[in-house]
């Protein structure tokens, strides 16, 4: 591991212009590709202390031994760049998108003497007319095969081709009409490229022409009496009609545009193509990433640009290209997409409309992509097998935890403390198994101490089921037992996931059991304790086992940081290797038990947000409620009026008004909401700023990460 400032480059030496810099390790290659407006600026990002660094950029740089940069004139020519070296130099702490698959397009080789019509993958090639791409060749065929009665182009390879000319008999495609048989002369070259040309055209979009005029070529064929010719146009007609359904209308205007998504969480991203011409989806592509680097939305948006366009020209880049994030700065961007397609390039976020509808359509589709990819890599038993067998031999233990317990504690600002506990059996979720704790023992901030508070709580209660059913080994108990369940709510301890199914085989004993049949709850106990944390909190949980004289059960932390492993007792943690099936195991059970921590949290926080004092007055609805909130806009108003002035609110009476007064009179006033960014109170007066019935002041509007971060 390298020390970051054995290899810093004076500042003075570093150009403050735009450029494009290079990090390489030990062994000369290169292992990161960035550019920059002020190179001096952004390489001094990366010579900070250590500790202020994102996990992966400081990975990064004490892997590197070197640093070197080019100077260019434009940021322009510093995204090409850039993009240049990421292809030739394949850095490891870039992000690069891979297709899991190789897309077909429809091509029209118009580079050809007799253009042909065919599925092509892979690079494409100078002079031919590509469309797509699409999910399946199949789908491609089914159009073409459609498209062939109204305009029979070729589609045979070079030998079927030279081999009809040979003997001059066509293919079977040229007897049924789906082909105009150029191969035996039926039909001049200038002719047969011109019937391309016009497949092109309708492919692109223009549709309405070719509609128009075989409609009216069939109505004067029907005047004509020519019966059997009006036939195989109506037929014709409704070819191009079914072929045009498969890709319905989605935006007006015969749009061109291209539509990105981006998914992603801490460790992969899922990005979403949908090509729009002509106002018809003609395509659909997806990728996912590994996020190898410390990366924005906007960043993400700007590397798939690269992918997708950087060997582009023309009209293969659309007129508008719609993304949920910009790139930073993305005037650069857009010049470059500009220069790409030799004509003006709009690249903007859709703010309304059937634009935006459409994006959406195209985030769900990403969303899927990453889920599936995520169910894909977990749902493989060898796969499974694998990450357990992995973590087994990283903890040192004597086989392999089919039974795995993961805790997490959540809050915000230190009120409504809650816990979680999440089971993976068989490297499965087991929703039936999830439980969720109140922390009661104390008040206030403390993960350490609600650490040690959950796991006593629930070992007790899984020695008191020992103990009721006799399964000491010795005859007796081996540690303090209690009913170990204060704080634990009822409703929440014996119910599955609210959120989802079971999943998991019951193997369930009979010691296992209740006497009406139903496991037991606490009764099964872990190979493997997880807690989300490092050192504080795995020592906090082998500190509660110990204390209940439990040394059968082993007791790790996952450190969000570096995704590092801790153990109890060790200074140094366990790092598994970023492709470990191991580490992605953990890292799900630790995503799952903070997913379940922080829904139970908001609950929580989203009922006591809701009460107020005027919950407590008997007899008062929520329509009097409301109408005492909307004559006064505030309960501080609501405090200080008089019982004649909360007599002209209608419904109101003097007896119900003399009990409001009484019960804001004993409520004690909250106090004022603060946005915590910038340390403002936040007035109740304020429209929008009551909240819940009782209209006590919240902070209404401030996003939750600016009231306060939750954990």
């Amino acid at each position: 591991m390298a020390d970051p400032s054995s290899y810093r480059p004076r500042p003075g030496d570093v150009p403050d212009s735009p450029g494009v810099y290079r990090f390489r390790d030990e062994h000369r290659r290169v292992i990161y590709v960035g550019k920059a407006k002020s190179l001096r600026q952004r390489l001094a990002n990366y010579f900070q202390d250590l500790a202020n660094l994102h996990p992966r950029t400081r990975t990064m740089v004490t892997t590197a031994t070197s640093v070197e940069w080019t100077v260019v004139s434009t940021e322009v020519e510093a995204l090409q760049l850039e993009y240049s070296w990421i292809k030739e130099y394949d850095p490891r702490f870039n992000v690069k998108y891979r297709d899991d698959k190789s897309y077909p397009y429809l091509a029209v080789t118009m580079n050809e003497q007799f253009p042909r019509v065919q599925v092509m993958r892979g690079h494409k090639k100078k002079g031919v007319r590509y469309f797509g791409p699409y999910a399946h060749a199949w789908a491609i065929r089914d159009t073409v095969d459609l498209l062939l009665r109204v305009f029979p182009v070729r589609t045979c390879s070079a030998g079927v081709f030279k081999n009809a000319a040979r003997t001059g008999r066509p293919c079977l495609l040229g007897y049924i009409d789906k082909c105009s048989a150029p191969c035996v002369g039926r039909i001049a070259p200038e002719d047969h490229r011109e019937l391309a040309e016009e497949f092109c055209d309708f492919m692109a979009g223009r549709t309405g022409t070719y509609l128009r005029r075989l409609e009216k070529q069939m109505m004067e064929a029907a005047e004509e009496m020519e019966y059997e010719r009006a036939a195989r146009l109506r037929d014709d007609i409704g070819a191009l009609k079914k072929a045009m359904e498969k890709n319905a209308v989605v935006l007006a205007d015969a749009t061109d545009a291209d539509l990105i998504a981006v998914a992603e969480d801490e460790l992969e991203a899922a990005v979403q193509i949908f090509h729009v011409r002509g106002g018809r989806v003609r395509g659909q592509r997806g990728w996912v990433t590994d996020k190898v680097e410390d990366v924005t939305t906007g960043a993400l948006v700007e590397h798939a640009l690269q992918q997708l366009y950087g060997e582009e020209s023309g009209d293969a880049v659309p007129k508008e290209v719609l993304v949920p994030a910009l790139p930073e700065p993305v005037e650069p961007v857009q010049e470059w997409l500009t220069g790409r397609r030799g004509a003006s390039v709009s690249l903007r976020i859709p703010q309304r409309g059937d634009k935006k509808a459409l994006m959406e359509t195209v985030q769900r589709n990403a969303q899927q992509s990453l889920a599936l990819h995520k169910t894909k890599r977990a749902s493989d038993l060898t796969t499974r097998s694998r990450a357990l067998e992995e973590i087994a031999e990283a903890l040192g233990l004597d086989s392999a935890p089919l039974r795995i317990e993961c805790y997490d504690i959540s809050h915000l600002q230190g009120d409504d403390v809650v816990a979680s506990m999440v089971v993976f059996e068989d490297g499965l979720q087991r929703k039936s198994e999830y439980r969720r704790f109140q922390i009661k023992g104390f008040a206030g901030q403390d993960d350490v101490r609600s650490m040690h508070e959950v796991i006593s709580r629930r070992f007790r209660r899984y020695l008191a089921e020992k103990e009721r059913t006799g399964e000491w080994a010795d005859g007796t108990g081996t540690g303090p037992i209690g009913d170990g369940g204060t704080g634990v709510d009822g409703a929440d301890t014996g119910g599955p996931d609210t959120d989802g199914t079971l999943a998991g085989p019951e193997v369930i004993t009979d010691s296992l059991k209740d006497d009406d049949g139903r496991p037991r709850k606490f009764a099964y106990p872990p190979q493997l304790v997880v807690v989300d944390g490092g050192q504080p909190q795995v020592a906090a949980a082998q500190r509660a086992l110990d204390e209940l004289g439990i040394d059968d059960i082993a007791v790790c932390g996952l450190a969000k940081r570096l995704e590092e492993v801790w153990v109890p007792g060790e200074d140094d943690p366990v790092v598994l290797p970023r492709t470990s099936e191991g580490l992605y195991l953990l890292q799900r059970v630790r995503d799952e038990a903070h997913r379940f921590a922080i829904t139970y949290q908001r609950t929580k926080r989203a009922k006591r947000f809701r009460a107020g004092p005027l919950d407590d007055v008997p007899g008062l609805g929520e329509t009097r409620k409301q109408a005492l909130i909307k004559h006064f806009g505030s309960v501080k108003k609501l405090r200080s009026a008089t019982i004649e002035q909360i007599q002209e609110v209608p419904g109101i009476g003097r007896k119900t008004a003399e009990t409001i007064a009484v019960a804001l009179a004993q409520a004690a006033p909250a106090a004022p909401a603060v946005n915590t960014a910038t340390g403002e109170i936040i007035e109740d007066e304020e429209p929008g700023t009551t909240g819940g019935s009782s209209g006590e002041p919240v902070t209404a509007g401030v996003p939750d990460e600016r009231r306060g971060q939750e954990t």
